[in-house]
């Protein structure tokens, strides 16, 4: 990353010719895209947990779970006792990426593919089960911090080593912000000699530990019916909503995918992040200067985006910031706002890719995605929230931006196929 800038300096191109998704509204792209522009929901109220909730009314909070998923009908079977449920849909949605490409990485010269993923909080069921061995004595085990980073690694080890990606690969942990800063590192890698990364991300701690460790931070929303607990932008936020997925991308060299004759789904055009100043220090939050330099590094103005999809943290606070931040960049009521992830919930470092992959769709289609739920938009943040419906539009350029709790900024430009064909 440029000393002070949060973007890359060097030239190439770096398309996208593959998706897989795994949503609660929807196990594949097409599945999860109908559903999607249709406003189908995946957000679900859970159960107890252990007899004892942890939400408003005794009960724990809404969250979006993937259901349907059986690993051993996508997976071969001596994956299964070695992988926790996150991996496995990673693994899913990896697979059906590569698929989605028409590319097996096995075919590419040694050290031409490789893993980039993002992953924040997926770990928790397999720490989870680290700490239930503490309760059997005698038994070995390694610390809380040991099994979280054993985990990401291993994540993206089981990726790269399923499908024969001994190139160049990494972890980034950004929280929600991690999941661009992903993409943002794979095209970097892409730069450097890679042909083929997988990148993007998916999540899953909703397991009975991480559905405490989510509700302990505060955000996580009481509200215990599905059509009200996650509303960003609306005048009754109260914050957001848990969920499980996400999205892998197959990204090339353009070169490459020129030469194999793939089909190009868009482009990663620009990339940065930023990192908010201290609490209290006076200056800006670090959105609105992420997405200035990520249009930078594309080298497109404000005026050539069509729609943005929005970050949309579902905590009153924050969408007045991230709506400020729009508001500045593209002027009041300026530029289509959108958020689909108000039918999955947020899916930390999963989240950025699944609205990626949603951008992209939404270029080839020619339609934006709706908002789902909010009927009481905050007026004070004057954005052209697109809401009630999916709404029709000529697209060519999308932005997408991300936040990690803690700070963290990114913004990715994304052109559709056309355009990156062109050029």
């Amino acid at each position: 990353m440029a000393a002070g800038r949060g973007v890359d300096g060097d030239g190439g191109t770096a398309v996208i010719t593959g998706l897989g998704v795994a949503a609660p509204n929807g196990l594949g792209t097409e599945a999860w895209w109908r559903a999607t522009l249709e406003g189908v929901s995946g957000l679900r109220r859970e159960p107890p947990v252990g007899g004892a909730g942890t939400g408003a009314g005794g009960r724990v909070p809404v969250v979006g779970r993937i259901e349907g998923f059986e690993a051993a009908e996508h997976l071969p079977g001596r994956l299964l006792p070695q992988t926790d449920r996150v991996t496995r849909l990673a693994l899913a949605a990896g697979g059906w990426a590569l698929a989605d490409a028409g590319v097996d990485p096995a075919d590419l010269p040694p050290y031409a593919a490789g893993a980039v993923t993002s992953n924040a909080t997926g770990g928790f069921e397999f720490t989870h089960r680290e700490i239930q061995k503490l309760w059997t004595k005698g038994s070995q085990h390694v610390s809380v911090y040991e099994s979280f980073a054993w985990f990401y690694a291993v994540n993206t080890g089981q990726l790269s080593i399923r499908h024969g990606m001994r190139g160049a690969s990494g972890v980034l942990v950004g929280e929600q912000a991690g999941g661009l800063d992903a993409l943002g590192h794979a095209r970097r890698t892409l730069r450097a000699g890679s042909r083929l990364v997988l990148a993007g991300g998916v999540e899953s701690s909703l397991d009975p530990w991480g559905l405490v460790s989510h509700f302990a931070s505060g955000r996580l929303s009481r509200v215990v019916e599905p059509d009200g607990a996650y509303l960003p932008f609306d005048a009754e936020a109260s914050g957001y909503v848990p969920g499980e997925g996400g999205a892998l991308l197959v990204m090339e060299e353009a070169g490459a995918a020129r030469a194999r004759g793939a089909r190009v789904l868009g482009e990663v055009a620009g990339y940065a992040a930023t990192f908010d100043p201290p609490p209290g220090s006076g200056r800006p939050r670090g959105l609105e200067r992420a997405a200035r330099l990520a249009l930078a590094d594309a080298g497109v103005e404000p005026a050539a985006v069509d729609v943005v999809f929005a970050d949309a943290a579902g905590v009153p606070a924050d969408d007045d910031a991230e709506a400020a931040a729009i508001s500045a960049l593209w002027g009041p009521y300026g530029v289509p706002v959108t958020a689909p992830k108000t039918l999955t919930g947020r899916l930390y470092g999963g989240g950025p890719p699944l609205d990626v992959a949603a951008a992209l769709l939404a270029l080839r289609d020619q339609v934006i995605p709706p908002t789902a739920g909010v009927a009481r938009p905050v007026p004070d943040h004057r954005i052209d929230l697109v809401r009630g419906g999916a709404r029709a539009a000529r697209l060519g350029t999308a932005v997408v931006l991300a936040r990690g709790h803690g700070g963290f900024n990114a913004a990715v430009v994304v052109r559709g196929g056309a355009a990156s064909a062109a050029g």
